[in-house]
């Protein structure tokens, strides 16, 4: 259902990292242990880490959410952006004005994205914005040169499950007892080859049938 909301991405900054942290708790509330403003700085400055948020974008005239409808265009842009660490370097940044709404993020390693995070809100669930961070997230890995996307996911959570696999993740083996707050087991899940014509032709139509159902939720 349309809510009148639209949504945009940007790479993370150190100021985000209090709304982050507070993202992670409401999204993963037995995560134990808890990530930290420490760990957070850290990833910001791991150059084989690349993280973004989702921010509700308001309207400048009177602060209310803008109605407008936007697209994936914007994203690519942010993308390009994504990749200057040197950026977060300098004095401590002032905590950041804007409202986040979701979080994500990757570590490359050689041509292996390997997805770390993805988390929205509870009270903005069901608006198909993780799937929206899911898309960002495999275009990250295209602009990196990625060959694969990997992830692993709680065997119990079938509802992520099945978005991954409507991406083309499949089960590629199961880590026991992976989640150390009720020992879990995870399954391992990844892509083919994301840069094949077979890949790209079928995210293509995914990116497509997203906008069309939640087209109110982008700007351009």
């Amino acid at each position: 259902m349309e809510n009148g909301n639209s949504y945009s991405i940007r790479n993370m900054k150190d100021g985000d990292i209090p709304q982050v942290l507070d993202i992670d708790l409401d999204a993963f509330p037995t995560q134990w242990p808890h990530p930290t403003t420490t760990s957070y700085h850290h990833e910001l400055r791991n150059k084989l880490a690349h993280y973004i948020v989702l921010y509700r974008v308001k309207d400048k005239n009177n602060g209310e959410p803008r109605k407008r409808s936007i697209g994936l265009k914007e994203v690519i842009s942010y993308i390009k952006g994504l990749f200057d660490h040197d950026r977060f370097f300098g004095p401590e940044k002032p905590a950041s004005t804007d409202e986040l709404v979701g979080m994500a993020g990757i570590w490359m390693m050689v041509d292996e994205a390997h997805i770390v995070t993805i988390a929205v809100r509870n009270s903005c669930k069901r608006q198909g914005l993780g799937e929206h961070m899911l898309i960002t997230i495999i275009e990250m890995a295209r602009q990196l040169r990625a060959n694969v996307v990997t992830l692993e996911v709680r065997v119990s959570n079938t509802v992520a499950q099945a978005l991954y696999a409507k991406y083309g993740f499949e089960t590629a083996g199961t880590r026991r007892k992976y989640y150390s707050d009720n020992g879990e087991d995870a399954l391992i899940m990844t892509t083919d080859n994301i840069t094949s014509p077979t890949y790209e032709e079928k995210f293509q139509l995914l990116k497509r049938e997203h906008r069309r159902r939640w087209e109110h939720c982008y700007i351009e």
